[in-house]
């Protein structure tokens, strides 16, 4: 636990949105700073710490980062639905079970005449289920990935460029029809 507390002390608090504030840190500096500080297994499981969980359900060694991952993928599948919905295609989950807030939180994304727009509630959302999950002890192994979490997902946040978006949805959108 010390190590921990020493850890998460010198970790800036920041805000998480869509603004263009400057983070007081980079991922590569949290990573270096945690690797100072977690112990080798600690490390594993933060070296698979992602915004993008694995298709595959696998245990990491935290419970913590496993419901995230669940979670995560939980509101990837109910996105894949809706779309292929939406398409007329066909969309396997497999034997997967989709969380109802997850089902809500796509519709509300997928009826979103913006691309910029849903993707900044779906990353709302998301900082609502990592909100959810906070650990009680402030200190603990879990508050180190959930920080972690946190600076990924502001990073993202901080990337989205309206004009770029829109040109990329566009061709991407483009495409996805000329494949149909």
């Amino acid at each position: 636990m010390s190590n921990q507390y020493y850890l998460m002390s010198q970790l800036p608090e920041f805000n998480v949105s869509d603004d263009k504030t400057v983070l007081p840190i980079t991922y590569e500096y949290y990573y270096d700073l945690c690797s100072r500080f977690l112990s080798k297994s600690e490390m594993k499981i933060l070296e698979g710490l992602s915004l993008e969980p694995p298709v595959e359900e696998c245990k990491t060694g935290s419970d913590f980062v496993d419901n995230w991952n669940h979670k995560e993928k939980s509101l990837r599948l109910a996105l894949g639905q809706i779309r292929a919905l939406r398409m007329k295609k066909k969309f396997n989950a497999g034997f997967e079970s989709i969380a109802p807030d997850a089902v809500q939180a796509a519709r509300t994304a997928s009826g979103m005449d913006s691309p910029l727009a849903a993707e900044q509630f779906l990353n709302q959302y998301r900082l609502s289920v990592i909100e959810s999950m906070r650990p009680t002890d402030g200190f603990s192994v879990d508050a180190v990935f959930r920080y972690g979490l946190r600076l990924m997902l502001a990073t993202r946040m901080k990337k989205f460029d309206a004009a770029n978006g829109m040109a990329s949805y566009k061709k991407i959108y483009t495409r996805i029809l000329e494949d149909k």
